[in-house]
């Protein structure tokens, strides 16, 4: 995980993530699968933001070389929308729930575009935080499967066919295949981050 905060942008993005860290745990406490049908809505955003700039910037520039970068975000924006799939299927979330995730898109589409915009290390940095946060908060969903079998219920078809899972799949599967897709954004946003300070 990425601990250092050497500068002004690491601290910013790290006490956003700590204070949305901290609105999830008030709300949501122990009740993950509700935790996760409303953070992978916000968690959709910053892939489809940042491709869909950088894809302007391209057309504005008339310029090649920005399409791996493109489609890796667009990539784990869809990857995050499988991930909500997923997850309204195991939780089955309520109308107050439903609603809090059209209010925090709303919110988080607006603050996160102009972040992007504006300092893209910064954001691409706070999203590498969100994800580490994003791991703690599936292992420790895990954790709780695993102490409560009754939990651990059938994977819902959507997600054996997304990750190709076997046919007798469970929710402890799904939940290991989405904590490895969250390693994966944690890693690819922190090294866009990285790139910032290679051009300094």
């Amino acid at each position: 995980m990425k601990k250092q905060l050497d500068t002004v942008s690491d601290r910013i993005a790290y006490g956003i993530t700590r204070s949305l860290r901290f609105l999830a745990d008030t709300f949501f406490s122990k009740r993950y699968g509700h935790r996760a049908v409303v953070l992978e809505t916000v968690a959709a955003v910053p892939g489809m933001v940042s491709g869909m700039w950088i894809h302007l910037k391209s057309l504005r520039q008339a310029k090649t070389g920005y399409g791996p970068k493109i489609r890796t975000l667009l990539g784990e924006a869809e990857n995050e929308r499988m991930h909500l799939m997923t997850f309204i299927e195991i939780a089955q979330p309520t109308k107050l729930e439903r609603n809090l995730i059209l209010f925090a898109q709303f919110l988080f589409w607006h603050f996160y575009f102009v972040l992007f915009v504006f300092a893209p290390r910064t954001a691409h940095r706070m999203i590498g935080y969100f994800e580490e946060e994003a791991i703690i908060s599936y292992t420790q969903y895990l954790e709780q499967v695993d102490a409560n079998p009754q939990l651990n219920i059938a994977a819902p078809k959507i997600a054996i066919d997304y990750w190709n899972l076997p046919a007798d799949a469970r929710l402890r599967d799904v939940i290991i295949a989405v904590r490895a897709d969250e390693q994966g954004h944690s890693e690819v946003n922190h090294a866009y981050a990285d790139e910032f300070d290679a051009l300094a």
